[in-house]
């Protein structure tokens, strides 16, 4: 068995296998949960090819209380290691408030904000018998600066989440961070937007952005590792923004 395991969802997306790729080379066994099943048994299989490392892929809605509870009983009952929970699934529905629906509304608190919450809940008693574990959140930039309004509400209270979560798990050796991307390209960020209009977004972030560039996947995938690794043992609570200072709002 690994010294150490990691559960990322989203794990079929851009940022999730970024994020598995970076924590399978540090040496941990990675548990891949996303709701298309065939994606992440992809994904899983393209990325134990190219590591070596033990990375599993399996189906699982993380908004379903039911769905989260059984699969992670289940990986507990394979010997699967959960140290470390990643939860980078998310949706964005892109709408605002005056073509806000409840049913868009809903589902994006759901994945967004429900999901992390019930996958700790679910993963707080295998931390408590192991003697501690990490948190990584993803948030988004947006959080400061606003747009698509179910989406911020959602990454805001993805930063209220982490500092609350921090203060009721540190006591059994769990810490929880967040980190919060600028634009990185994937698939979730190109949504119904032409190639022209995914330009002109994408030019107005790189005119807020001091270092001149989008965010990749493997910026994300960094500051996920160290808020897992041993150096940051003694941080919690925090968010650690992953956007080229896009966070500080220079005028663009």
């Amino acid at each position: 068995m690994s010294a150490r395991g990691a559960v990322v969802t989203g794990g079929a997306g851009v940022l999730g296998t970024a994020i598995a790729a970076r924590l399978a080379a540090g040496g941990y066994e990675v548990t891949l949960l996303d709701l298309d099943e065939a994606a992440v048994t992809d994904a899983a299989a393209r990325l134990s090819a190219s590591s070596g490392a033990d990375v599993a892929g399996r189906r699982a809605d993380v908004s379903d209380p039911e769905e989260v509870g059984a699969e992670i009983a289940r990986l507990d009952r394979a010997g699967r290691r959960l140290d470390c929970l990643v939860n980078n699934a998310a949706v964005n529905t892109r709408l605002p408030l005056t073509g806000q629906t409840q049913d868009a509304w809903d589902t994006t608190m759901a994945v967004n904000v429900r999901g992390p919450m019930l996958l700790c809940q679910a993963l707080r008693p295998w931390w408590q018998r192991h003697g501690g574990g990490r948190v990584v959140n993803v948030s988004s930039r947006t959080w400061l600066g606003g747009g698509p309004t179910a989406y911020v509400t959602s990454k805001a209270a993805v930063v209220g989440l982490t500092r609350t979560l921090a203060v009721e798990l540190g006591p059994i050796g769990v810490t929880v961070n967040t980190v919060a991307p600028s634009v990185v390209e994937t698939p979730l960020t190109r949504a119904g937007r032409t190639d022209a209009e995914f330009g002109r977004f994408a030019a107005r972030h790189l005119a807020m952005t001091p270092l001149g560039r989008l965010a990749r996947p493997e910026d994300v995938a960094g500051a996920v590792a160290f808020l897992a690794g041993d150096e940051a043992a003694f941080i919690t609570g925090e968010v650690l923004h992953v956007c080229g200072g896009a966070q500080l709002a220079p005028p663009a």
